[in-house]
């Protein structure tokens, strides 16, 4: 009974300590560490190429460029590239009308293949990344690139904020915790992941990635092991469209999750050589413990179960576990929120398992797909 004890409490714990223990660790560290100056931007804004890869976007991309180029940033200084990788419709013609400094016609490749194709003719010193379907706040380039003005960073990503027009799904409550947690990573370490919404690099410091991978994922650590700082910007702000139903986001990401191992695992991610020990306690409690929690989640049920009869404590545990289930399964027929926060968090959960599942079987889509409802 002790190995079954030792199996429930240890995941138990360290499930805790990924959603609850680490946010509250680093809170108390950015209040006993100071966190590195930040350097004033330079008085004359470095010139910024901006980076739409975009795949059957007709109906938003003409509004993404006019987004772009309404921005408080020198028009002489940002260069706009909308890349479209394969697009079917009217994608290429509708940026080029919009006013796209270039606008690439590629074959299919995926995102990553797209991406890489812009920044092999960018004439920026640094390259802004954006979504099709994201737009952001007139400010938001300047505050950007502002902590570029630090020769050390390398690595900026802005907010995402999600809008919705009703749905049930609870991806926003997700983002804003997440958000909280990458700006206290910020002022230690360095964040640990970014978001596909707005995010820019220096191009030195740019790296061709596999066009399976994800910037979002790879560049902040990969980066910060080359010696550079990855950062977050909180008042660099971009709001897209939240995919309207759990069942959609559970969509979404299972393909992410499906390429999430090769990065994992693949690229070294979880290899602590080139971290600082800081930045190793981020990676391995907000990234390797996140993509353990479905089998922290499994061992913890069964070995609870097995402990039934071992004291009232293993009841109450048992019950609050089967619970979650519950309130999880009544999640899309009951309209209230606690019942809806349950399933986001047992489907979302389940993405990461299924998306292994889906790697291992070898399904892991090198092109992407626009959510349903998000444009």
């Amino acid at each position: 009974m002790l190995a079954l004890e030792i199996a429930f409490w240890a995941s138990v714990a360290l499930l805790v300590h990924t959603h609850v223990g680490y946010p509250l660790a680093l809170w108390l560290l950015t209040r006993l560490r100071r966190s590195p100056a930040v350097r004033a931007p330079e008085s004359e804004p470095a010139p910024v190429t901006l980076i739409v890869a975009a795949h059957d976007e007709e109906a938003v991309i003409e509004r993404k460029v006019a987004n772009a180029l309404a921005m408080d940033y020198p028009r002489e200084r940002l260069e706009l590239i909308v890349a479209s990788d394969g697009s079917s419709d009217r994608t290429v013609e509708l940026a080029r009308r919009a006013g796209a400094d270039a606008v690439l016609d590629l074959e299919r490749g995926g995102k990553v293949a797209a991406q890489n194709a812009a920044v092999a003719q960018a004439r920026g010193e640094l390259l802004a990344f954006s979504d099709a379907n994201a737009f952001w706040d007139p400010t938001a380039l300047r505050r950007l690139v502002a902590p570029f003005a630090d020769p050390e960073v390398g690595y900026v990503c802005g907010q995402v904020r999600f809008s919705t027009a009703g749905g049930s799904n609870e991806e926003g409550a997700y983002w804003r915790y997440e958000m909280a947690v990458r700006e206290l990573e910020s002022q230690l370490g360095g964040v640990t992941a970014g978001n596909g919404a707005i995010y820019a690099t220096r191009r030195d410091a740019y790296m061709v990635l596999d066009a399976s991978r994800s910037h979002d994922l790879s560049f902040p650590f990969e980066l910060t092991k080359r010696g550079w700082r990855a950062l977050y910007a909180p008042d660099a702000v971009a709001e897209e469209r939240m995919v309207p139903t759990i069942e959609g986001e559970f969509a979404r990401k299972r393909r992410m999750m499906s390429g999430l191992w090769d990065i994992v695992l693949g690229d070294g991610m979880l290899s602590p050589r080139g971290y600082g020990p800081l930045y190793a306690f981020e990676i391995y409690s907000h990234r390797a413990l996140r993509y353990a929690s479905p089998l922290l989640h499994l061992v913890a049920l069964a070995s609870n179960a097995a402990l039934l009869g071992e004291g009232t404590v293993y009841r109450v545990t048992l019950a609050l576990q089967l619970a979650l289930l519950l309130a999880a399964a009544l999640g899309p027929v009951v309209a209230l929120r606690p019942f809806r926060l349950a399933y986001y968090y047992v489907t979302v959960t389940a993405s990461i398992a299924l998306g292994l599942w889906d790697r291992i079987r070898g399904r892991v889509p090198r092109a992407w797909e626009k959510a349903e409802g998000t444009r």
